[in-house]
């Protein structure tokens, strides 16, 4: 009876731990689904009609990479993120967050790539024209399990580059990983994996004998 009780916390440990595995396994391949949406998306949307640069986000999934434009009244500052150039080498993207008005949200402008993350433009603003696109997601995994994690701001890609910065490669389906399936096999993999090991652990503490209590007479 004490061997069974003491089994009831560690059993209770390992089921909440394949059950947030599992549901990890699922939440994948709901995220699958949403990418094969945004593949679809991705496809077609750069060779539509342009449309106007949304406020505020989210971006709606259907209006992803179509043509659009921005006016950066000035620049506030840059950020760098690691991109791709429209040559096809790797680099890193200097986005411009500008300023469109006294009382206007901002936008951020993906305005080309460089090879050197402390390389300079002379850009200061102008209207812009290129694909629409969100914002580099930094969002925790946590936070977007929970639903809490803020939706991601509208960005441009900008069609032509600033000076002394090279264009960064328009948005397309390969630039889009879609590997959820794998993650969703691993996950479910891992709680299998987790009740399999337990299971030999229970057993192999069912048929060990029971150690006597030291000082005890034979």
């Amino acid at each position: 009876m004490m061997m069974r009780r003491s089994a009831i916390l560690p059993t209770l440990l390992v089921v909440a731990a394949v059950a947030v595995m599992i549901g990890l396994g699922v939440w994948q391949l709901q995220r699958r689904s949403e990418k094969a949406a945004v593949l679809a998306v991705a496809t077609t949307n750069p060779g539509k009609p342009a449309i106007s640069f949304p406020v505020l986000p989210p971006v709606p999934r259907e209006l992803l990479f179509r043509p659009s434009s921005v006016h950066c009244l000035h620049v506030v500052k840059w950020r760098v993120e690691a991109g791709r150039a429209a040559d096809g080498k790797t680099g890193y993207r200097h986005i411009a967050e500008c300023s469109t008005g006294v009382e206007g949200p901002g936008v951020l402008v993906v305005m080309g790539v460089t090879q050197r993350p402390d390389a300079k433009t002379t850009w200061t603003g102008g209207q812009v024209r290129g694909w629409l696109s969100e914002e580099p997601d930094h969002r925790s995994l946590l936070v977007r399990l929970t639903g809490n994690a803020p939706p991601l701001r509208p960005m441009l890609i900008a069609r032509e580059p600033a000076p002394e910065l090279k264009a960064a490669a328009p948005p397309t389906a390969d630039d889009i990983p879609n590997n959820h399936l794998a993650y969703a096999v691993q996950w479910f993999l891992f709680a299998g994996i987790a009740v399999v090991i337990y299971a030999i652990a229970l057993r192999r503490r069912a048929t060990t004998p029971a150690t006597p209590p030291t000082g005890t007479n034979p």
